[in-house]
This record gives structure tokens, C-alpha cells and sequence, in this order.
């Protein structure tokens, strides 16, 4: 009966550090499993100190002291296991671990380790009995359990040639396939924000000439291009949409250099990622990679509205500007701007030529005049007909979880702007906000992250901009709660009317208490599991 007891723990625990490893490799993944990212997170979080680390710390401990004796550390690892695995099983996650074949190595290595450890201590502990075995491994993973950060950064150094040698062989395979490709033309996008939408913007319209492809999602770093490249780019296609990501100075040249663009628009500069960047200026030359990176014969466009861009100066390639508000040297703008409930209208002027065209679309906000300008001026170097932008503008549709409206059962109407906030979008979502009467305007937001040491101080000023475009507003969790509230008390929001819950779930219960047929409801960011 005994050895069915340890036998019992040993299986509890091997799903138990097998759950605790993928949530762990979760937070790796979206790390980009870059070491000094994951422990950037770890300190952040405070993860290697949460609750069931230090009760599994302290299980491990009183199953070495020599007054337990094998049976009750057993139980005792088996209550921590069992209690542990049902608290991991029961958690959501935002962006789930996705289990590609980098996912299933590190896992694999992690456990090799783990058995390595596992077999060593058998051989040093050894007493005979087969029960003394299975508590000596069990003991194994559940230390291993608590050291599941360090565990899954060991299986990936161990990974490291392994993973390079691999890497290099998927990306000479991606270059080798654009070579083959000669009248390909490709198009890099990038910015600190609306590179997302203005890639599908660009690929609506330019698809109406063309057989276009677009990395997909948010498919913008090295490997997710090399990705798209193998699994999706096929022979017949003419244009090629690359979005480009960074966190870090370089990372946009190492795209550069395996797809070798020929055009590229940046869409913004702005305080993003400023804790991975640390200065704007920083920021500013990553982004403009891109542009540097184009051939002589090439052509970029820049967006004058952003400060950091208006002031860049480009010499090596042919460089447009566009302008929705600083239209002083601008090449394309935007004129007699009116927004409707039917969505917004707006005609694109040509400076060299004085050339106009107009355009309708259903989307609302300025970012989506500004985005829908670069890309139908990108579309216009593209030989695309001004009949076929009208009609691609007009068939836009708004990209999820970008400032996206709908009308929901029992009258409310939602504003959609719950991915990746930053200063400008969220300020402009709150525009739109302000803009919809009757009824009340309900404010749901995190709100905005990775800002360095700015973060208190646009937070404080996005809530005071808040409190005189919204009627009620609920801050969620405490990341931001403080900067946030003091900025709704200081734009003069009554403190009735500020609502300060832990978690959405939460945050949706108070909405249904207070929301009725005619109100609008803004969701602003919604904070990655990086950030909970």
C-alpha cells in the first residue's frame, strides 16, 4: 500500500512540475525567450517569490529535515502537488503558450535535466529499497518545481547551438526563397504604433492591383518573418508586406537584412518600450533602420505628425512625408477631415502636383485617417488607380482590438481599443469617446505599460484627459491605479464616479450595474500575462 502511496506522489508530481514548466516557458515565450528579458520579468513580477514558490520552498525543506520521516515527506509533497497542479489548471491566460518545436525542446531538455538530477541523487541516497527511490525522485521534482525559472533558462543555454544552427538554416532557406523571386517588391512597416493597422490597410488596397502578402498577426520579428516567408510566400505573389518589430536597437536591421526591402513606412516614434529602449532618441534610431536600410532607388514614408520623424533628416533614399496635423514640408496630407455616424471622410492632397482624392471609409479617429493616409500614399507609388484606393478605403474594415466600434445586445455600444495602448491611441480613443451622446461614457482600462520612467507621468496625464471625456471610469488592477486615479481627480472626475477593481472580471460585474441602452463603453489596453 505504501508503494502505491509513493508511486501515486511520484505521477502527481510529474504533472504537477510538468503544468508549473509550460507556465513558466509561457512567460519565456513571450519574452522571445531572450534570457535578460525573462529575468527583467522575473524581478518585475515578483514570480520567484509568489505564494505556492515559497510553500513548495518550504515542503521541500521539511521533507529533508531528518525527524520526517519518507511516508509523511510524501504526503506532504503530494498535498503541495495536487493543490499546486488544480491552482494551475484553473488559471486563463491572455496569450497561451504556443507549442512550437523551440516550446517542445526547451520542455524536453528541462525534464532531461530534471532526470539527470533525479538519477544522481538515487545513486548518492541509495538504501536498497524501491520506496526510497521513489521519494528521492519525488523530492527531485518537487526542488525543481521551485527552481522552474531557473530550470527552463538552464534547458535553453544547453539549446543554444541547437537552437542557432536551426535559426541559421530557416533563415538562409528564407533568403534563398526571395532570391529566387527577382519582381517581388517588398515593403517594410514599422513604428511605435499603427504599423499593425497600416499593414492591412496597405494590403486592402494594394490587393486590388496585386497578389500581396502580409506577415499575419503580429508576426513582426525575425523568425515570425523567416515564418511567413517559408510556410506562405509562393511563387505568384508580387508584394510583399513585412511588419517590423523592436524592443531593442538592431532588431529591425536583423529583419532588414534577410528580406532587403525596396520601400518602407515608418508610422510613428514614440515613448513605447521605453524600458527595453530607455530614451526616445533611442527609439527614433531604431525604427528609422528601416529607412536606412532602403536601396538608392528606393522610397520610404514617414509620418510628419510625430515630432522624432518630423525632425529625422533622410539623405540615402527618396523620403515622403505624410500629415494628418504637422503639414508643413509634407508630400501627402490630409484635408477637410469630417467624421459622421456612418464613419469618416477625408481627401488625400499630393504636394508636387496639387493632385486630390477623396475618400470614405467607416472607420472613426484620427490614427485611422493618419494610417489609412500613409497607406493609400504608399499604394499611389505603387501604380495602384485612385478608383481602386477609393473603393479598397471604403471596404476597410477596422483591425480587432484597434478602435474597433460595435453595437452589442441591449443597446450598448462598444469601443474596441484593447491591444497595445500607447499615449497617442489612447488619447485619440478617448476623443471618440468624448464624441458619443446621449448616454454615458464609460471609461475600462489597465492603463498603458512599458513606458520606462515615464509611466507615472503619462498615465496621470491620460487619466486627467479621461475625466472630461468619460462620465464614469474604471481602473483595473493595480499597475497603473494610482497614476490613473490621481489624474481623474486631478481633471475634477468625482470620486463616485471612479471605480477601482482587481481584475476584469470584476470590472465587468460593476459594468453591468451601471450600464443601460444608449451608453459607450471604452476598452482601453488590456495588460498581457507579462504584465498581471
Amino acid at each position: 500500500m505504501t508503494t502505491v502511496l509513493f508511486v501515486a506522489v511520484f505521477i502527481i508530481g510529474l504533472f504537477s512540475l510538468n503544468a508549473e514548466l509550460c507556465r513558466v516557458l509561457m512567460m519565456f515565450q513571450q519574452n522571445s525567450y531572450r534570457p535578460s528579458r525573462f529575468r527583467r520579468w522575473i524581478s518585475e513580477s515578483g514570480d520567484s517569490t509568489n505564494t505556492i514558490r515559497l510553500l513548495g520552498i518550504l515542503a521541500f525543506f521539511v521533507a529533508l529535515v531528518p525527524q520526517c520521516t519518507a511516508l509523511a515527506a510524501m504526503i506532504l509533497s503530494g498535498v503541495f502537488f495536487i493543490c499546486s497542479y488544480v491552482s494551475l489548471r484553473q488559471r486563463k491566460y491572455k496569450k497561451p503558450l504556443v507549442m512550437t518545436s523551440r516550446a517542445k525542446r526547451i520542455l524536453a531538455t528541462s525534464f532531461f535535466v530534471v532526470a539527470v538530477i533525479a538519477g544522481v541523487a538515487i545513486v548518492i541516497c541509495d538504501d536498497g529499497t524501491y520506496n526510497q527511490r521513489i521519494a528521492v525522485a519525488t523530492e527531485v521534482l518537487l526542488g525543481c518545481y521551485c527552481g522552474s525559472l531557473a530550470l527552463i533558462v538552464v534547458a535553453n543555454w544547453f539549446l543554444k547551438p541547437v537552437e542557432n544552427r536551426i535559426t541559421r538554416r530557416y533563415v538562409n532557406d528564407a533568403k534563398a526563397r526571395l532570391e529566387s523571386m527577382h519582381d517581388l517588391k517588398i515593403i517594410g512597416v514599422t513604428g511605435s504604433y499603427g504599423k499593425t493597422t497600416t499593414k492591412h490597410y496597405l494590403y486592402r488596397i494594394l490587393s486590388e492591383k496585386y497578389e500581396t502578402l502580409m506577415t499575419p498577426g503580429s508576426f513582426n520579428t525575425p523568425m515570425g518573418v523567416v515564418r511567413t516567408i517559408r510556410e506562405q510566400l509562393k511563387p505568384y505573389h508580387e508584394v510583399f508586406i513585412v511588419e517590423m518589430g523592436a524592443k531593442q536597437k538592431g532588431d529591425i536591421d536583423e529583419i532588414c537584412q534577410i528580406v532587403h526591402p525596396q520601400a518602407g513606412i515608418v508610422t510613428a516614434v514614440g515613448p513605447q518600450h521605453l524600458e527595453s529602449f530607455k530614451t526616445i532618441e533611442t527609439v527614433q534610431a531604431t525604427k528609422f533602420e528601416l529607412v536606412d536600410d532602403l536601396p538608392a532607388d528606393g522610397v520610404a514614408l514617414v509620418n510628419n505628425d510625430f515630432e522624432m520623424i518630423a525632425n529625422r533628416r533622410v539623405d540615402n533614399v527618396r523620403c515622403l512625408r505624410y500629415a494628418v496635423k504637422n503639414k508643413k514640408n509634407a508630400d501627402y496630407t490630409a484635408e477637410d477631415v469630417m467624421y459622421t455616424p456612418n464613419g469618416t471622410s477625408f481627401v488625400m492632397r499630393r504636394a508636387s502636383d496639387g493632385h486630390t482624392l477623396e475618400l470614405e471609409t467607416r472607420l472613426v479617429g484620427e490614427c485611422n485617417v493618419s494610417n489609412i493616409l500613409g497607406a493609400a500614399a504608399m499604394a499611389q507609388q505603387m501604380g495602384v488607380p485612385d478608383e481602386s484606393i477609393r473603393y479598397a478605403v471604403s471596404r476597410i474594415e477596422q483591425v480587432e482590438h484597434r478602435l474597433s466600434i460595435r453595437r452589442i445586445p441591449g443597446g450598448l455600444t462598444i469601443i474596441d481599443d484593447a491591444f497595445n495602448s500607447n499615449p497617442v491611441g489612447s488619447a485619440m480613443a478617448l476623443d471618440v469617446l468624448a464624441s458619443m451622446k446621449p448616454g454615458k461614457r464609460i471609461l475600462i482600462t489597465p492603463g498603458m505599460i512599458e513606458l520606462g520612467e515615464r509611466e507615472v507621468e503619462l498615465n496621470t496625464a491620460f487619466g486627467k484627459k479621461a475625466a472630461s471625456c468619460c462620465d464614469v471610469a474604471i481602473v483595473v488592477g493595480q499597475y497603473n491605479r494610482d497614476a490613473i486615479t490621481a489624474g481623474l481627480n486631478e481633471g475634477g472626475m468625482a470620486a463616485s464616479a471612479i471605480h477601482t477593481p482587481d481584475t476584469f472580471l470584476q470590472a465587468q460585474e460593476i459594468l453591468r450595474g451601471i450600464a443601460a441602452a444608449g451608453d459607450t463603453v471604452l476598452y482601453e489596453n488590456d495588460l498581457p500575462d507579462t504584465f498581471k
